[in-house]
């Protein structure tokens, strides 16, 4: 595949940018450590396989057709990044005990796949870009899965990447100084994506 480069550097520098996604890992990693954030990071990274494989079904192409389709899932996607707005605003203490104050992994896995298929961008950034770098005369199916696998590995290298810096700054939000401001900018964060979403058009 010719463009396979450009794909990559494209990708990287989608995966790069600020979003819900990334902000759900930093915060994971804040609370629980770089080890603790990874089951947020691997839910991510699945959820674009399942956004990816949608997209390559009819279903993705009802989506791309349908305003209702759209409309309901970019209030689903807002409405839920709202939620996760709140619930950061009025966190006491950003960094979670280790006991019973701690989330389950399985729930950090779940709350990021959740962020990943409710938001609509997602799925259409998979419609838009991946005809671009399939070649007619090649295998569809090989190509596609190459191109969804290389992007949900580049998936957990940068938010693996970015849990590891965040992690060297818990020593700093342990405080309760620290705890508040981490928790009102990453309220305002969640809650500015979900307004942003909520206006999004096609």
């Amino acid at each position: 595949m010719a463009s396979y480069g450009l794909f990559l550097l494209l990708a990287t520098l989608t995966i790069l940018s600020p979003g819900p996604g990334l902000v759900l890992t930093l915060s994971n990693a804040l609370r629980h450590g770089w080890t603790g954030a990874l089951p947020g990071v691997l839910g991510i990274a699945l959820g674009a396989f399942v956004v990816a494989g949608l997209c390559a079904s009819s279903l993705g192409l009802v989506l791309a057709a349908s305003t209702t389709a759209f409309t309901l899932f970019k209030y689903l996607g807002a409405l839920y990044l709202l939620y996760l707005g709140i619930k950061m605003w009025r966190t006491q203490r950003f960094i979670a005990q280790l006991q019973a104050s701690a989330s389950r992994p399985w729930r950090r896995f779940v709350e990021a796949l959740s962020i990943q298929l409710l938001n609509p961008k997602a799925g259409f950034f998979f419609l838009a870009v991946f005809p671009q770098f399939i070649h007619s005369e090649g295998s569809y199916l090989g190509q596609f899965l190459l191109l969804v696998t290389s992007y949900g590995l580049l998936v957990v290298a940068v938010h693996s990447a970015y849990a590891g810096l965040a992690n060297s700054a818990r020593g700093w939000l342990s405080s309760r100084r620290g705890a508040r401001i981490a928790g009102r900018l990453s309220g305002i964060t969640f809650l500015g994506f979900g307004v942003m979403m909520a206006m999004a058009s096609k």
